[in-house]
């Protein structure tokens, strides 16, 4: 039978207190003790538990009590209570570690709301997923290394003990494995991006330039990557029934930890005499001359997954007048032409990043000589006939420039028209948006989302 020892108050030869009540405060120990619980049970005057042990288990206080340790005493053999494997989102509980399994998804971990100076939490990868599935640790009001932005375990096998200090610091990784410099990483967050390039020229007497290469994508960052965007121009139209239309400039974006991002260039229509239209985002249309149907330009070069865009349409060899073929669009070939007629320009593709649905990177239309000239779809330059200059696309769409007629008198008729030039969107979470650009982006925001649209270079610092 184990011994019980009602009191409120024990103390050692020299008078201090090991072991005292007060209401329903008990304090075990004093300063520079160690604190050693054999089995049994230690009782108050009243009968309440000071302290008990039964097999392997050992309980400080009775319920209701708060149980304290005097200031710079220690326990031998105690530490963090280890939890079960947790695959949700939870709040933490100081005293407690918690093996966490991100292997179906990452989730979030909220710590005390309340926590007092000494706490501690130890948060570890149970089966080596962090790296695929972060962990991400919410401050629950309070700061984490002495900023109030939640922080992540994203490091394959990755631990960290969390120790609460004060209001200035709060929560501090005081110690951790395969962490690195550091074991808690920013959060990152994620951002949509549109790129487009600028869209090619159009031939004199010639195809229709094809669209800049039009891509998307969605990455995370971490806070303070600085996001270099830029912009590519059209290509002019050409001059010369010799020459074929410029091809447009590729559009980019590019960051450290960024999968970089590059839109290629519209390729420029082809020309009265040089009529096979350029390859590039989307090909250019080829030209019309007597004796051969001059090809379009090939789309999507270089090769992206999915495609930047379509083939440039084919010109007519009907003698004695011709037609020429569509510049290739985002979204669908450049006609080819028949007869007379010029082709009309490849469709654009439709995207909602900004809220609305626009439709951009359409293909310029192909010039035709005594015939029917082609369309421009999309924002792209409509062709033209006999003398007249195609027209050009419209600026920060990426569209093609429209083919010009064919190129006699008065001088300069019959030039292409010039390709737009590209753009550069991206969209994020308003909350996250960090305020710091170059290059006067348009800024506007639903109340949750935030968009840059980005006319010429510049950059974004997450």
């Amino acid at each position: 039978m184990s011994s019980i020892i009602k009191v409120d108050t024990i103390q050692d030869q020299n008078g201090n207190n090991i072991i005292n009540e007060n209401a329903n405060t008990v304090t075990i120990g004093k300063a520079g003790d160690s604190i050693n619980v054999a089995s049994g049970s230690l009782k108050d005057a009243s009968g309440n538990i000071i302290v008990s042990k039964s097999g392997t288990t050992v309980t400080l206080g009775a319920s209701g009590d708060t149980v304290s340790v005097a200031s710079g005493a220690t326990f031998i053999g105690g530490g963090i209570i280890w939890q079960s494997v947790q695959t949700t989102g939870f709040t933490a509980v100081a005293g407690n570690g918690y093996p966490c399994n991100t292997t179906s998804a990452g989730f979030t971990v909220t710590l005390p709301a309340t926590p007092s100076a000494g706490d501690q939490i130890q948060l570890v990868d149970y089966a080596g997923t962090f790296d695929t599935n972060r962990l991400l640790i919410n401050p629950n009001g309070n700061k984490i290394e002495g900023g109030t932005d939640n922080l992540q375990l994203d490091g394959e096998r990755e631990g960290a003990t969390l120790t609460y200090i004060d209001s200035t610091q709060g929560w501090l990784a005081t110690s951790g494995i395969n962490e690195g410099t550091d074991a808690l990483s920013p959060e990152t967050y994620s951002i949509d991006f549109l790129v487009i390039a600028g869209g090619g020229g159009g031939g004199a007497y010639g195809g229709g330039g094809g669209a800049g290469g039009y891509r998307t994508s969605t990455q995370a960052l971490i806070p303070g990557t600085t996001i270099t965007v830029t912009v590519g121009d059209g290509g002019a139209g050409s001059t010369s029934m010799s020459n074929k239309g410029t091809s447009g400039s590729n559009s980019s974006i590019s960051a450290t930890g960024l999968t970089t991002i590059t839109s290629a260039g519209g390729g420029g229509g082809g020309s009265y005499s040089n009529g096979t239209g350029e390859s590039g985002g989307s090909g250019g249309g080829g030209g019309g001359d007597g004796g051969s149907d001059h090809p379009g330009g090939t789309g999507n070069t270089p090769s992206t997954a999915p495609s930047q865009g379509n083939n440039g349409g084919n010109g007519s060899a009907s003698s004695p007048n011709y037609g020429c073929g569509g510049g290739g669009g985002a979204g669908g070939i450049g006609v080819n032409a028949t007869g007379t007629t010029g082709g009309n320009g490849g469709v654009g593709t439709a995207s909602s990043i900004t809220g609305s649905s626009v439709t951009r990177a359409g293909g310029g239309g192909g010039g035709s000589q005594g015939g029917t000239a082609g369309t421009g779809s999309n924002g792209g330059g409509n062709g033209t006939n006999f003398n007249s200059t195609g027209s050009s696309a419209t600026v920060n769409t990426g569209s093609g420039g429209g083919g010009g007629g064919f190129g006699g008198s008065p001088a300069g008729a019959g030039h292409g028209g010039a390709g737009g030039k590209g753009v550069v969107i991206l969209s994020m979470p308003l909350a996250k948006f960090s305020g710091t650009t170059t290059g006067s982006p348009t800024e506007s925001d639903d109340g949750t989302t935030k968009v840059l649209i980005f006319n010429g270079t510049g950059s974004y610092t997450a």
